[in-house]
């Protein structure tokens, strides 16, 4: 067994954040919206709401209790998501 270093390669963290993202697209879809990756860099997963998401009333909500929370199940790494609509 090897001992291997427990930081992820760039590579796989933004694996693990499309796996995250594609687990809610669903929900997203079925209200008209949807959600892309953009980038990952220092442990900040840089997001953009597409469709009706990008302009919905309660899309901070669904970005820190939706997808925020989804990321970081699926990569713990991730320390922060952010809307790039935001910036």
């Amino acid at each position: 067994m090897s001992m291997e270093n427990t930081n992820l390669t760039h590579e796989e963290l933004v694996t693990k954040v499309m796996e995250a993202l594609e687990s809610i697209r669903p929900f997203l879809n079925k209200d008209g919206g949807d959600i892309e990756l953009v980038d990952v860099k220092e442990n900040k997963a840089f997001v953009k709401l597409l469709g009706t998401c990008s302009n919905c009333h309660i899309s901070h909500s669904t970005m820190k209790l939706g997808v925020e929370n989804t990321i970081k199940q699926h990569a713990p790494e991730i320390l922060e998501v952010i809307n790039i609509d935001d910036i």
